[in-house]
C-alpha cells in the first residue's frame, strides 16, 4: 500500500529547470508590465530588482528547505517540520487559495488573447485541457512545458531584437525619476512578484524529481537566473519606444511595443506567445497547486480522498481534479486583475513562512547565511502590505477563515480523542 501512495521519481535538472520557467515566464510578462509601470513610473527597473532580490531570497530558502525535505508540499511541509503544524498548515492554506487564484488569472488571460468575445468559456476549456495533460503523467507535463517555454522564449527574443534594433529606441525614455516614489517602487515590485513565483513548483515537485538534494538546489536558482535575465531585457526594450506614461496605459504593452517599433508584422506572434506563456503558467500551476494539496490531504487538513495516487499514472489524480474544477468555477466568474492582486498576496505570505523556516536551520555546511531569510520575509511583508487594499483586505479575510478552520478542526480533534497535529501517516 505505501508502494502504490508514492510518486516516480522521474524529473532531472533540465526538466525542473523548464517547469519553473513555464511558471515564471509566463502571462506575467505580457501583462503585469503595465500596472507595474503605472505604480513604479520611470522607476520600473527599480522595481523589477526589488521584486528579483526578494524572488532571490524565496528561492534560495526555498531550494535549502527542499534538499532537506524532499516531499511534495513545499512551505506546507517546511513550515510544519521547522515552525509547528499550525504554520505549515497556514502556508500551504495561502499556497492553494493564492495560487488558485492565479491559475484562474492564466485561464483568463488565454481566453483574452485567443478569444476576446468568450474569454471565459475559453478559460474554462484550458483549464480543462491541461488538468488532463497533467493527469497523463508529470513527465508528459514537463516535455509540455519544454514546448511552450521555447515557443514564448522565440517570441520574446524576436521582440527584444526589433526593438533595440529600430530606430524608435530612445535611450532618453529610461528616466528612472520619472512620476517615482518609494512607494509606488515598492507596490510595483509586489506587482512584478507576481511573475516571478513560479520557482515553488519546482519545491513542491520533491517526490518526483531524481536526487532531489542535488536537483532542486540547483534548477531554483537557474530558472530564476535565466527569468530575470528576459524579464529585465523585455521591460528595458518596451521602456525604450514607449515611456513609462505609455506603458502604463498599454491593455497589451508587448503588443503596443512591437508596433511602436515600427513591427508590426510581430504584433500577432506576440499575441500567440501571450497565450502559450500563459498555458505553460497553468500547466506548472495546476501541477504544484495539486502536489499541495496532495500533502494537506496527507496530514488529514484537507479531505483524505484527495490523497490518492493513480495507480498507473503515478499522479495525485484526484487532486488534480479537485484543483482544476476549482479553477474552473472562478475562470468562469472573476476578473483578471482581482485575481492577480488576491494571488499575489497568498504567495507572499506562503514565502514568508518558507523564509522563517529557512532561518531556523542548523549551523552546518548546507545551511545559508541568516541575512538571505531575514530579507526575504522582511520583503514578502513589505511587498504585501504595498498591495491595493482591494487585494489585502479580502486576503487577510480568507487567511483569517483558514486559520479559524484550522483552530476548529483541532478542537473536534481533540474532543475525538485523534491525534492533534503532525502528519496523519
Amino acid at each position: 500500500m505505501a508502494g502504490e501512495q508514492t510518486l516516480t521519481r522521474r524529473l532531472g535538472v533540465l526538466d525542473a529547470v523548464v517547469v519553473g520557467l513555464g511558471s515564471m515566464i509566463g502571462a506575467g510578462i505580457f501583462a503585469a508590465l503595465a500596472p507595474a509601470a503605472d505604480a513604479a513610473g520611470g522607476a520600473l527597473p527599480l522595481a523589477l530588482a526589488a521584486a528579483a532580490v526578494v524572488a532571490y531570497c524565496n528561492a534560495t530558502s526555498s531550494a535549502r528547505l527542499a534538499a532537506r525535505y524532499p516531499a511534495s508540499g513545499g512551505t506546507y511541509v517546511y513550515g510544519r517540520e521547522r515552525l509547528g503544524p499550525f504554520w505549515g498548515y497556514l502556508a500551504g492554506w495561502s499556497f492553494v487559495v493564492g495560487k488558485t487564484a492565479s491559475c484562474a488569472a492564466m485561464a483568463l488571460t488565454v481566453g483574452a488573447y485567443v478569444w476576446p468575445g468568450q474569454a471565459h468559456a475559453v478559460a474554462v476549456a484550458a483549464v480543462v485541457a491541461l488538468t488532463a495533460v497533467n493527469c497523463a503523467g508529470v513527465h508528459k507535463s514537463a516535455r509540455l512545458a519544454r514546448i511552450l517555454v521555447a515557443a514564448v522564449l522565440a517570441v520574446l527574443a524576436a521582440l527584444v531584437t526589433a526593438v533595440t534594433t529600430s530606430g524608435a529606441a530612445d535611450a532618453g525614455r529610461l528616466d528612472l525619476a520619472a512620476d517615482a516614489s518609494v512607494g509606488g517602487v515598492l507596490q510595483g515590485a509586489g506587482l512584478l512578484f507576481f511573475a516571478f513565483a513560479g520557482y515553488a513548483r519546482i519545491a513542491t515537485l520533491g517526490e518526483e524529481v531524481r536526487d532531489p538534494r542535488q536537483t532542486i538546489p540547483r534548477a531554483i536558482p537557474l530558472a530564476l537566473g535565466v527569468t530575470l535575465a528576459v524579464y529585465a531585457a523585455v521591460a528595458l526594450a518596451a521602456l525604450s519606444v514607449l515611456g513609462p506614461r505609455e506603458l502604463a496605459d498599454a491593455s497589451a504593452p508587448l503588443t503596443e511595443a512591437a508596433r511602436a517599433s515600427g513591427a508590426d508584422w510581430l504584433a500577432p506572434a506576440v499575441r500567440v506567445g501571450a497565450a502559450l506563456a500563459a498555458l505553460g503558467s497553468l500547466l506548472a500551476l495546476i501541477l504544484g497547486v495539486s502536489r499541495t494539496t496532495l500533502a494537506m490531504a496527507r496530514d488529514r487538513h484537507l479531505p483524505g480522498a484527495l490523497a490518492a495516487v493513480h495507480p498507473r499514472f503515478r499522479v495525485p489524480h484526484r487532486a488534480e481534479w479537485a484543483v482544476g474544477a476549482v479553477v474552473a468555477v472562478v475562470a468562469a466568474t472573476a476578473d483578471v486583475r482581482g485575481a492577480i492582486g488576491f494571488s499575489s498576496f497568498g504567495v507572499l505570505l506562503y514565502y514568508a513562512v518558507a523564509n522563517a523556516s529557512a532561518w531556523t536551520l542548523p549551523r552546518d555546511a548546507d545551511r545559508l547565511p541568516r541575512l538571505v531569510p531575514a530579507l526575504g520575509l522582511a520583503g514578502c511583508l513589505v511587498l504585501a502590505c504595498t498591495l491595493p487594499l482591494t487585494s489585502v483586505l479580502p486576503g487577510a479575510g480568507v487567511l483569517a477563515l483558514g486559520a479559524a478552520a484550522y483552530a476548529v478542526r483541532r478542537r473536534v480533534r481533540r474532543g475525538g480523542g485523534a491525534e492533534t497535529d503532525g502528519p496523519a501517516r
